[in-house]
């Protein structure tokens, strides 16, 4: 499966136990680009320090897919069918060319794309 960068930055809360289960998983990976989303946004530096060490950990211990031809060529597609951000399209295009689940609290990014199995874990709690 493949983690979106909000399930990332959720499962770095204290306390967390809706995103850190997928996260921790054996087969959990994370687009490059998620990377750049988790650690890069420009308040990074204004989190307190246990929280940045915690989403620095979780990137580190993660499995990154690096953008390949094959990545950028569906995520072009993924662009060219429905406005989408560059980020949401890279990280679709992610999961779907590793044929695994994107795991994201955001659905209604991705709900447009049919062959793609989206997991909440926010909705089992619904």
């Amino acid at each position: 499966m493949v983690c979106d960068s909000n399930v990332l930055i959720y499962a770095a809360e204290p306390g967390d136990v809706l995103c850190l289960p997928f996260v921790q998983r054996a087969d959990a990976l994370i687009a490059s680009v998620s990377r750049i989303e988790v650690l890069g946004f420009p308040r990074f530096d204004l989190l307190p320090q246990e929280r940045k060490d915690r989403l620095e950990v979780i990137i580190a211990s993660s499995v990154e897919v690096p953008l390949d031809d094959e990545i950028i060529r569906r995520s072009i597609q993924l662009r060219r069918q429905k406005k989408m951000s560059l980020a949401d399209s890279i990280i679709a295009a992610t999961a779907l060319e590793y044929d695994v689940p994107l795991v994201t609290r955001n659905e209604a990014d991705f709900k447009h794309i049919t062959e793609l199995t989206v997991i909440n874990p926010f909705a089992a709690q619904a």
